[in-house]
């Protein structure tokens, strides 16, 4: 009866797995191609970033260039207050480069403007790092010593609740990731650094990117639903 339980159990994390491929794929794919395109206004990544940044009061905030990681390996760091861009979003001038980079200096608008998600967001993460380590190990244990001790269940309980701060973790993360894309597209008709086929570019790597945090919420709640299920089955 168990092991019925547990092979249903996968189609609780199937769709979220394939989910999140297709979101991987359709990243990738507007990247690719708007990483082609050049921007109508020749700006790069990084001047676009300076802009959007002075335009609203972020002359202090510095804009970094980093050696390591991929060209989607670009954040905001509120500790530094800087800009930390890929090398080729920083130096390119195609409308991905340039609305990646002023995707993330939503970000920073967002911190400077003590934006209630990101605050939130950002004072949870010690936590969810913490939770984040232990909670699979306890529910696995958990699982494995619940026929024989209570311990057992307490401790898979345990593990539920600290996997309850992830899914939290990816949750808020979806008002932080939109707004900053909102900020960023709205800035960059604002400051005329698109027309509006680059706008329309923009959009679609934006909201291709903001997809990739959906599936990543969508795949931690399934993944807890699954081990639900197993636990489910081996009560019948």
């Amino acid at each position: 009866m168990y092991y019925g339980y547990y092979d249903y159990s996968w189609f609780v994390l199937l769709p979220a797995i394939i989910f999140t491929m297709v979101c991987q794929a359709r990243i990738n794919s507007a990247y690719r191609t708007y990483s082609q395109i050049p921007c109508s206004t020749g700006v790069t990544g990084a001047e676009a970033a300076r802009a959007m940044m002075d335009a609203n009061g972020l002359r202090g905030v510095a804009i970094n260039v980093l050696n390591g990681g991929n060209s989607l390996t670009n954040y905001y760091d509120p500790k530094t207050k800087s800009l930390n861009l890929s090398r080729e979003v920083y130096a390119s001038s195609s409308v991905a480069s340039v609305c990646i980079a002023c995707h993330e200096v939503g970000h920073a608008i967002q911190d400077a403007t003590h934006y209630a998600p990101l605050a939130f967001r950002n004072g949870i993460v010690p936590v969810v790092n913490l939770t984040q380590m232990v909670s699979w190990p306890l529910i696995f244990f958990g699982l494995i010593m619940s026929a024989a001790s209570p311990y057992g269940s307490l401790m898979f309980l345990i593990g539920v609740v600290c996997f309850l701060f992830v899914i939290l973790f990816h949750l808020v993360t979806l008002p932080v990731e939109f707004n900053a894309s909102n900020r960023a597209l709205a800035n960059l008709r604002e400051l005329s650094l698109v027309n509006e086929d680059d706008y329309i570019g923009s959009r679609a790597v934006l909201k291709a990117a903001a997809m990739t945090y959906v599936a990543a919420l969508a795949t931690s709640i399934a993944s807890l639903l699954r081990v639900l299920v197993i636990v489910g089955g081996r009560r019948r």
